[in-house]
């Protein structure tokens, strides 16, 4: 590979940005192909689909191979509350990286979350060292504004691949007017999935977090799009 090449597959995965290095094996020669060029790349569709799963392979001719290199996910669940213990460890099994964030110290515990990234901080400081992306997965759980509605901003600022809140309609509609009282545009507010889950008439918050679980899933792997229309 190019030393041109190599550093600016550095460049793009140090700002956990995804990219894919498209080589053409009978030649040799390469090319890198950021993911904010890619809808307007030849192999445009090809690419989509790779960066989707992940998955690097050598396309039908036999000869193009890609390599695609595709920032870690991460969830970074709001609130450390029964559902965020549930969903913690499944989310880990699942290949995420996850983190909870909660002020509150009386629930922000290693003994309630072990082995589990825990930021005993009021969000917009814990933020200011985690800053959301495009591969992270954002679920709110506290049931409360002063903890929820700040990184629910910050996550459609940021093009979050999945944002989630939890609470019933009526609730969600009172923070519906909220964000948009504080200057959030109605499209932003629209992607945010609420009630959170998938619609398995979960119940327990095992259940719930079952739930939420299948939902980021799948609007990491489907888009959020398709993941809205699962739900």
């Amino acid at each position: 590979m190019e030393l041109s090449l190599l550093k600016a597959l550095n460049e793009e995965r140090a700002a956990r940005r995804a990219a894919v290095l498209i080589t053409d094996t009978a030649s040799g020669e390469a090319r890198l192909v950021k993911e904010s060029e890619a809808a307007g790349d030849p192999l445009a569709g090809e690419l989509s689909r790779r960066l989707r799963s992940g998955r690097s392979g050598m396309l039908e001719d036999g000869r193009t191979f890609l390599t695609v290199a595709v920032p870690p996910p991460r969830l970074v669940a709001i609130g450390a509350v029964h559902i965020s213990q549930a969903l913690a460890p499944m989310a880990k099994l699942a290949g995420l990286d996850v983190t909870i964030i909660d002020p509150r110290t009386a629930f922000a515990t290693e003994e309630r979350f072990p082995g589990v990234s825990l930021i005993a901080e009021w969000p917009e400081e814990a933020l200011k060292n985690i800053p959301f992306d495009a591969y992270t997965a954002v679920a709110a759980l506290t049931h409360d504004p002063k903890i929820d509605d700040f990184p629910l901003r910050e996550a459609l600022a940021a093009g979050c691949f999945y944002v989630g809140a939890l609470g019933s309609r009526k609730t969600h509609g009172k923070r519906v007017e909220r964000l948009l009282e504080a200057g959030v545009g109605s499209a932003d507010v629209e992607r945010i999935h609420a009630p959170i889950g998938l619609d398995i008439a979960a119940a327990s918050p095992a259940e719930i977090a079952v739930a939420v679980l299948a939902e980021v899933i799948a609007a990491l792997r489907k888009g959020p799009s398709m993941a809205r229309e699962a739900a």
